[in-house]
């Protein structure tokens, strides 16, 4: 079977804008012609062997970089968009929604933001208590909008990474000592005492109250965030200088995710990390006692592992409640969450609320044909004390079945069997499963047979 061809103009453009090229320069560097290099920018010829080494030669260029990670999400996010009942009657081919994420990845994500806005000014005037006197303006969420800078950025953001690991190097014993002992010459006082949340800072007298009810993993995480936010201010600025967020509360939410991207960093360092998730085979509970983080924090950090040249497994993250709801995701996978209405059903995940403190396992294939190892576990938190609401999460964590050998999780599933892979979906209105027995409403891209003198499991047909 020969090897599929490589269209990613939209990705060799921004390589060459950002190292500062004309394409004359970049062609005679790629020892290409000027035409064949502006045809392969324009998709009209797929990128060739001789330019994918001449990346890696000359510009040091990590080739995993031409995958077509972005496009999917892109397709993705613009598919579940389209699912809207708005676009019914207007819903494009998949052929086209691929060229236009690979072709005009900035028309895709316009269009994006365009739906995000619509979405919002819709929910806003369907609610009267929120609409009346406000300012009608369709602006994306500022929760939105930070989601996707993460999300675009295959949740690894280079700068804040290193800054971390070089921290952590820093460290010659306890790494909670080491932070307290830094904070303390920067004139920081910490104090335990409960009563004002898990983390709490007062920039005028410059005392740090950290829960002692906390888990002390929680503790270590909350130090090393304000540690972040103080000692860190510089650097953070600065990204969030270069992401243009469109509200200042957009800035203020990435700022508290880059110090949660801190210290998360600081905890689990990006080689020592890796090489522990490779040599223990991804193993979740004994990643968090070797780390002293916890299984949430090590589930995360493994999903963010995608420094150029040292990239681990591609895994997707996420954190669910009882109701079902994301409240956190990331995919460095093709599978994707749902942005608009439920989740999956068939998904692990939700099962997992049922059995505290175990980890279930799924082999699950999506309608892509895609097929996945999943584990699901609940991630309950106590409020430290009786009479306090305990918070319930539970988290998902996956890979493409293609790594199964390196996942401790996929020893003694059968891989090999078809029946093994149960099938899933990214949400009702997107799957095009005609058999399922959990679907909730049709999909937007088939038609329906409504015959009144049969009934089965739903009480329509899906046609083709």
């Amino acid at each position: 079977m020969s090897p599929a061809k490589l269209y990613v103009g939209a990705k060799l453009r921004e390589i060459r804008t950002r190292l500062g090229l004309t394409q004359k320069d970049f062609a005679a560097k790629l020892a290409v012609s000027l035409p064949y290099l502006n045809q392969m920018e324009n998709n009209n010829r797929p990128v060739s062997t001789a330019v994918v080494l001449g990346l890696a030669q000359e510009f040091g260029v990590d080739v995993t970089e031409l995958r077509a990670g972005d496009a999917e999400r892109l397709v993705s996010d613009m598919r579940e968009a389209l699912a809207d009942p708005v676009f019914v009657d207007a819903t494009p081919p998949l052929a086209d929604l691929r060229l236009a994420a690979s072709n005009a990845p900035a028309l895709a994500r316009a269009f994006l933001d365009l739906h995000r806005a619509y979405r919002q000014t819709h929910e806003r005037l369907a609610s009267l208590d929120e609409a009346l006197g406000q300012d009608r303006r369709a602006a994306p969420s500022p929760w939105e909008e930070v989601r996707d800078f993460f999300h675009y950025c295959d949740n690894y953001i280079d700068a804040v990474d290193r800054a971390a690991e070089r921290f952590a190097g820093q460290a010659t014993g306890d790494l909670a000592s080491h932070t307290e002992t830094v904070l303390a010459a920067m004139g920081i006082t910490l104090r335990l005492e409960a009563g004002q949340g898990v983390r709490a800072y007062d920039p005028a007298t410059r005392v740090l109250t950290l829960s002692p009810r906390a888990a002390p993993e929680t503790q270590r995480f909350q130090l090393l965030h304000q540690y972040a936010l103080l000692g860190q201010a510089q650097l953070i600025e600065a990204t969030l200088d270069l992401a243009r967020f469109q509200s200042d509360t957009s800035r203020e939410i990435a700022r508290i995710g880059m110090a949660n991207y801190f210290a998360g960093a600081v905890l689990m360092p990006y080689t020592r990390f890796a090489s522990a998730a490779r040599e223990t085979r991804h193993d979740l509970e004994r990643l968090s006692i070797q780390f002293g983080a916890s299984i949430e924090q090590v589930a995360h950090r493994l999903s963010t592992l995608q420094r150029p040249g040292a990239k681990g497994i591609p895994f997707f993250f996420a954190r669910v409640d009882q109701a079902g709801t994301v409240t956190k995701r990331h995919s460095a996978t093709r599978l994707q969450f749902a942005r608009f209405g439920g989740a999956c059903p068939l998904w692990n995940v939700h099962q997992a609320f049922e059995t505290p403190t175990r980890f279930l396992r799924q082999l699950a294939e999506t309608p892509d044909g895609m097929r996945y190892v999943i584990i699901a576990r609940d991630v309950s938190k106590s409020g430290g004390a009786w009479g306090t609401p305990t918070r319930r999460f539970a988290i998902s964590l996956g890979c493409e079945v293609k790594h199964a050998a390196d996942l401790v999780y996929a020893d003694g599933l059968d891989l090999d069997r078809d029946s093994a892979f149960q099938p899933i979906g990214i949400s009702c209105r997107i799957c095009d499963r005609a058999q399922c027995h959990q679907r909730a409403v049709p999909p937007l891209e088939r038609h329906l047979v409504v015959d009144p003198n049969r009934r089965g499991t739903l009480p329509y047909e899906i046609g083709r």
